[in-house]
């Protein structure tokens, strides 16, 4: 808004009337209201993140691309995120451009007059220039998410750039883009075959024609692991700029990266991998002629993910019209690689390898490192992961699963007690009858497997019938009658077993357990009967890591008559109110309730949506989505925490709402459901054994560890053992080790024990077994389905379950797409993110490949606020960038 003098004018009056005080308030308040919220400083990030003052001097660096001046005279390079020159013979180098944001590749101009270089000064990586003094920096482009790097000149008034792309899979492609100096949206020069495959390291010819660059051609048209480098992974291709056509170069065995071409375009240099060695190699570009050079250079990273390049920017340094050299970062050192011609053989020749001497005396800033005390073990705990929670119609009771037993809680006030499941059989997904009166649910027990059980005022009765079979019985409810029950038959999975069915899908049994169960279809998931019990409602796409083209359905008892009323790309957990006229939803973790009116045909659902009126209505998530049974309050849990939203509360022209609407609750009710964690009686002595100890190398011969309930109370020699020998508490086991090694065990800090996934917890998980064989105790699982992660920790934690000690990040703060990624674009997002997984349970959280720096900083200010810990990955970059340690 910009104050015109009749503006002031206006405003003066009402100062003199008021009183200048009260005009000066009001005129600063609005100025203040009518500024921008100021944007956050990568350079000087807030938030109050402790950072340390780092200064050392150093004659190695790691990961180094550098380029030489049009004069022959002055190298330019990075380390450390900061850029720096020197003499072209080296010596101690001049710092030209620091700070905290990370600035590397930089390229001077064919004039010699700028520098290009990549920084994430602006937020994310975009392309800036400077003078070669450091001084008059500019940013080119201008993008925030689809990132650039890796710059190449092709005049004085264009650059090309690596442009990233990403879709689902966070590791992306590339793109070949021309830029003005002066900034500009910029010119598309080729396009990405697929959204995994890499496009990288722009080489330009000096006559500015050919862009060479190098392309991932590796079969399967997707990102692989462990891919094979001795056949052709990269190879290099060239796009001519005036037949605006791309042409096959160089790969083959090896592949072929990096690609660097000479000043007087006879030579092209590049990198390629020989069995275990990177070697740098030549190619003549007139005759086709290929020649290894060097193999002593550092490992490339073609079978890794390549945002940044497969191999640091290096470039050529003429001295004469045959020999050249080329000045390439290898072994730590700036190496200058001299290149001769064998004129008999008319092959190029290495003549010398020798170092170019520098020394940096860096000086940094490193983030203090966060530490936050979490105890290991406590007699009691909070049950923070509750599922399936439902309430009854009178709002007077709450039903949930929690460590695998279902539990009754009567509201508000009440303590929760065990109402199913025992050591023999697990219980969940419970749904009321329409009276009110009886529950459904499932049931799971390993070797006996699934069942759908019934609890009224008597003991539990089987609802299916024996002879039909013991499935994966999933998510019954009730018709509206009272008399039938739908429900799914979940395919089998490696962690539940084989489905022992060739029907997965949606059946429909008698409440009285008498039929043999009718299969509906194989369509969908979560089934629910219409309030007319005509129809079923079902979804498709899953919930968190499923596709991007969920829907909720419906079709009549025999699985026909499909009508599809809702798709989304993020949306989920589709939650269709009693009377049909609301619809609740999870998208992107946040809960939304919308109008749901009847059209005849699909409504395409966001939560932006202005179709029909629509509001969120968690702060950070909700999960159990549930409504009141008279469609006016929907109810949602968040950890420990239960929710109740009142439709008047959040949509101003319903009937009842106040004039302002209320803000979003902050905390629920607690359900307070409180456990005790699993702890053996007595003391188990284990003799005679060969004992790996953990006091340096010490390893005791012929030891004894006693261990009393749960701790481990010494660890000796047997003749220290046998001379101090006490009446130990009762029961006391006695296990002879003679002839076995005790070592201590092992914690498996990147660990992924199958919970990637939805459903029912088993009693036994293969994967814990498989870790405590190999002596793992303890695990950290830093990408994972929360609601899995979590259960099954409190159940080990409980004794419930039989297993390593499970602690995790639950689900990873996804940077790329898909429908369990996480928007951060200030810091209160971050803080609401971090807040949503700390519910579950967590003390540390997963920032995986945010794109922009600015992104992982407000990470880190927030986690620090809430005393998390933050588990950065990044690029596969040989830079602490993607680890925002600056």
């Amino acid at each position: 808004m910009k104050y015109t003098p009749n503006h002031f004018s206006v405003l003066s009056q009402i100062a003199s009337k008021c009183g200048g005080v009260i005009g000066f308030c009001l005129l600063f308040s609005i100025s203040l209201s009518a500024q921008e919220k100021p944007k956050w400083d990568v350079s000087n990030p807030p938030g109050g993140v402790p950072y340390r003052d780092v200064e050392f001097t150093t004659t190695e660096g790691t990961w180094m691309c550098l380029d030489v001046s049009p004069d022959g005279k002055t190298i330019v390079f990075d380390m450390l995120g900061d850029i720096y020159t020197m003499p072209i013979a080296g010596g101690t180098a001049t710092c030209i451009r620091s700070g905290l944001a990370w600035e590397v590749q930089p390229r001077f101009s064919p004039d010699g007059t700028k520098i290009s270089f990549t920084s994430d000064a602006g937020g994310g990586d975009n392309i800036w220039y400077m003078n070669p003094d450091g001084s008059k920096a500019k940013q080119i482009t201008k993008e925030s998410f689809h990132l650039l790097n890796n710059a190449e000149w092709i005049d004085n008034e264009y650059i090309v750039a690596r442009k990233h792309f990403t879709s689902t899979r966070s590791l992306g492609a590339g793109e070949i883009w021309m830029y003005h100096l002066s900034g500009g949206s910029g010119l598309q020069l080729t396009k990405r075959k697929n959204d995994q495959q890499d496009v990288n390291e722009p080489s330009v010819s000096a006559d500015g024609r050919y862009i060479y660059f190098s392309e991932d051609m590796y079969g399967g048209g997707f990102f692989q692991y462990n891919k094979n480098p001795n056949t052709q992974i990269f190879a290099i291709r060239r796009y001519d700029r005036v037949e605006g056509k791309i042409e096959e170069v160089t790969g083959g065995a090896g592949g072929a990266c990096r690609p660097e071409v000479s000043p007087e375009g006879r030579w092209l240099a590049f990198v390629r991998r020989d069995d275990t060695k990177t070697v740098l190699c030549v190619r003549e570009l007139a005759t086709g002629l290929e020649y290894p050079l060097y193999d002593g250079l550092d490992k490339d990273q073609q079978e890794a993910w390549t945002v940044f390049g497969c191999y640091p920017g290096f470039t050529f340094l003429n001295v004469g019209p045959i020999k050249g050299a080329i000045v390439i970062w290898a072994g730590g050192k700036i190496k200058r690689i001299n290149v001769g011609w064998d004129e008999e053989n008319k092959k190029t020749v290495l003549e010398s390898v020798t170092d170019i001497p520098f020394t940096c005396n860096v000086k940094t800033k490193v983030a203090e490192t966060l530490r936050f005390e979490n105890k290991v073990f406590e007699n009691e705990f909070t049950a923070k992961a509750i599922r399936n929670a439902i309430t009854s119609k009178d709002g007077k009771t709450l039903i949930f699963n929690a460590a695998g037993y279902l539990y009754r809680k009567n509201l508000p006030d009440g303590k929760p007690e065990k109402i199913a499941g025992d050591e023999n059989m697990l219980a969940g997904e419970p749904a009321f009858s329409p009276d009110g009166k009886t529950l459904v649910y499932t049931t799971w027990n390993d070797e006996k497997r699934g069942g759908i059980q019934l609890l009224g005022a008597s003991n539990p009765t089987l609802v299916v019938s024996k002879g039909f079979g013991n499935h994966i019985f999933r998510t019954p409810s009730f018709s509206p009658d009272g008399k039938q029950i739908v429900f799914r038959i979940q395919d089998g999975d490696d962690e539940m077993g084989p489905a022992m069915t060739d029907k997965p899908g949606i059946y429909i049994a008698d409440a009285t357990g008498t039929d043999v169960p009718r299969f509906v279809s194989d369509n969908g998931e979560n089934p629910k009967f219409s309030a007319d019990g005509k129809r079923i409602f079902v979804q498709t796409g899953g919930a968190l890591f499923g596709g991007l083209d969920k829907s909720l359905k419906s079709y009549d008892l025999n699985g026909k008559d499909e009508k599809v009323h809702v798709k989304s790309k993020y949306a989920h957990s589709f939650t269709v109110s009693p009377d049909g006229k609301w619809l609740a939803f999870i998208e992107l973790h946040k809960t939304y309730i919308c109008a749901f009116p009847q059209i005849g045909k699909t409504l395409d659902l966001s939560a932006d949506t202005k179709a029909v009126p629509a509001t969120v209505v968690s702060r950070d998530a909700g999960y159990n989505l549930h409504w009141s049974g008279d469609s006016q309050k929907l109810h949602y849990t968040l950890g420990e925490e239960y929710f109740t939203i009142d439709l008047k509360d959040r949509f101003t022209y319903l009937p009842g709402a106040p004039d302002s609407l209320p803000p979003l609750p902050e905390a629920g009710l607690k359900i307070g459901l409180s456990l005790s964690a699993d702890k053996p009686e007595g003391t188990v002595i284990f003799e005679n054994a060969r004992i790996i100890t953990m006091e340096g190398d010490l390893v005791i011969d012929n030891g004894a560890i006693v261990v009393y309930q749960n701790k481990i109370e010494s660890v000796e020699t047997m003749k220290a053992y046998s001379s101090r020998r006490v009446k130990r508490a009762a029961p006391v086991k006695i296990i002879d080790c003679k002839g076995k090694t005790i070592m201590p065990g092992i914690i498996d800090v990147h660990a992924h024990p199958g919970n990637f996934r939805y459903g029912l917890n088993p009693q036994k998980q293969w994967e814990y077994h498989a870790q405590l064989a190999y002596g793992v105790t303890t695990q950290h699982d830093p990408s994972v389905n929360s609601e899995m992660a979590f259960s099954n920790a409190e159940m080990l934690k409980a004794g419930r379950m039989v297993g390593p000690r499970l602690y995790s990040t639950g689900t990873i703060l996804y940077g790329a797409d898909g429908d369990f990624k996480a928007p951060i674009n200030s810091l209160d997002d971050a803080r609401s993110t971090l807040r949503r997984t700390k519910a579950w349970g967590a003390f540390s959280v997963k920032s995986y490949n945010q794109p922009r720096r600015e992104q992982r900083q407000q990470v880190i200010a927030a986690a620090r606020e809430l005393n998390m810990l933050v588990v950065p990955e990044g690029r596969f970059v040989f830079s602490p960038q993607s680890h925002t340690s600056r």
